[in-house]
């Protein structure tokens, strides 16, 4: 039993638990409240962060004077609030914390460390079948095999998708008549598939002593769960798909062009929540993998090409020109991201804005990359119908879980939940 992994058991079946696009479940009647529009969450990370010094405002309240870096925020600073003071208790060891940005597990650089649930799946295994796809996990580029922010229940990663054409395709093209049969044959055979492991697992079950078993009734936990997600894949393909807005986004097979493939995904996150195609979405831009980077994007010959790559530069070492460049990509996302949240505060869903209805969480499981600090790290919480109260400071010698923060998130969400993580409560002050 030592050597019968899940993987591979799923291999020599022929089928895999971690495709992106099983996530999907239609649509609960009547699971809408009377209080208005559902909420949604989008949570982004960009796993190097942002340099700390620039980036945390020096007063507190709301009436904080914007930092240098949060200055392209200026526009909707209403609608945000900027956190200090808050980390993962025990989520130590510089980058390799980088998978566990919404998990909270602790411990990654333990030897034989195995992630845990990640906060948009724990949310969408609460909330169960609301839209076609459960969850979207978005990547810009993103080491696939290695690297995410969304995990299931038993830490398996789940890959990110890094191509907005294909997402567009997955959420508004319905394909031929042909082609719909075809997925509803192939659902078909992955079902029976899954059906047969299940029944070698149970065969299983009498030859093996009780610890093995326990692991053997949570893998065919995960088989069910993966069944009942294929019978709601199944169910949508009667239903008519949305039509979006605008054209889908363009793909960027440049990883040096890392903040126009960041522009493309959130505009492909933006559609994706305004036709309801799914509530909760993850991107993770994977600055660790991204080589020297331009920093004007305009298309300009003498476009300028940063002095290493996006991890070797953030080892910056106080030198002024790293430091210099740095701080021109920081202030980048933050105009990206200002961008992202005027969109969506265009957007009306009945009479209130698509942002007061949608919370974006953005971080990043690096307080500073430079010295493979943990601690303090870089986050910002906007829309969501929070009271946003400017800058709100916690104890930066002794950290308040960031997990008390996911807790108030779940619960906006309507999960019924007490407890994340490390959480020891909810946070106060939003």
């Amino acid at each position: 039993m030592r050597r019968l992994t899940r993987r591979t058991m799923l291999r020599g079946a022929g089928v895999s638990l971690a495709l992106p696009w099983l996530e999907s479940r239609p649509s609960g009647a009547g699971e809408e409240s009377s209080a208005g529009p559902p909420y949604r969450a989008v949570f982004i990370s960009n796993n190097l962060g942002v340099i700390p010094g620039p980036f945390f405002p020096t007063d507190t309240g709301p009436g904080y004077t914007l930092s240098p870096t949060l200055a392209p925020l200026g526009s909707c600073r209403d609608d945000f609030s900027v956190i200090s003071g808050l980390s993962h208790p025990g989520v130590r060891g510089g980058h390799s914390t980088e998978n566990c940005f919404l998990t909270a597990a602790r411990g990654p650089t333990r030897s034989g460390f195995r992630n845990t649930i990640s906060l948009d799946q724990f949310a969408a295994d609460a909330l169960g079948a609301r839209t076609r796809f459960r969850t979207l996990s978005l990547g810009v580029n993103v080491d696939r095999a290695n690297r995410s922010l969304s995990w299931t229940r038993d830490g398996a990663l789940i890959p990110v998708e890094d191509k907005p054409s294909r997402i567009y395709q997955r959420l508004f093209v319905a394909g031929t008549p042909a082609e719909v049969a075809d997925r509803r044959r192939r659902l078909a055979a992955r079902g029976s598939v899954l059906d047969a492991v299940v029944d070698q697992t149970r065969a299983l079950e009498r030859a093996v002593g009780s610890a093995d078993r326990q692991r053997l009734e949570r893998f065919t936990t995960s088989i069910r769960e993966v069944e009942e997600r294929l019978h709601a894949e199944g169910a949508w393909q009667d239903r008519p798909l949305p039509v979006p807005h605008s054209p889908p986004p363009q793909d960027v097979t440049d990883k040096a062009l890392v903040f126009r493939g960041y522009e493309s995904m959130l505009a492909i996150a933006s559609l994706a929540l305004e036709t309801d195609s799914t509530r909760l979405v993850t991107l993770l831009v994977d600055a660790f993998a991204t080589p020297p980077f331009r920093l004007d994007e305009g298309g300009n010959e003498d476009t300028r090409l940063t002095l290493d790559d996006y991890h070797n530069l953030s080892h910056h070492g106080q030198a002024a020109e790293r430091v210099a460049q740095l701080l021109e990509a920081d202030r980048r996302q933050m105009t990206l991201l200002a961008a992202f949240l005027g969109a969506l505060a265009e957007r009306r869903e009945g009479e209130q804005r698509l942002l007061d209805r949608t919370i974006v969480l953005c971080g990043s499981n690096m307080g500073d990359s430079n010295t493979h600090d943990n601690t303090n790290l870089p986050i910002l919480l906007a829309g969501g119908g929070f009271r946003h109260a400017g800058h709100l400071a916690f104890d930066r010698d002794d950290n308040t879980p960031l997990s008390n923060l996911f807790v108030s998130l779940l619960q906006r969400l309507g999960v019924e939940a007490d407890a994340f993580g490390s959480s020891t409560g909810t946070l106060t002050g939003i």
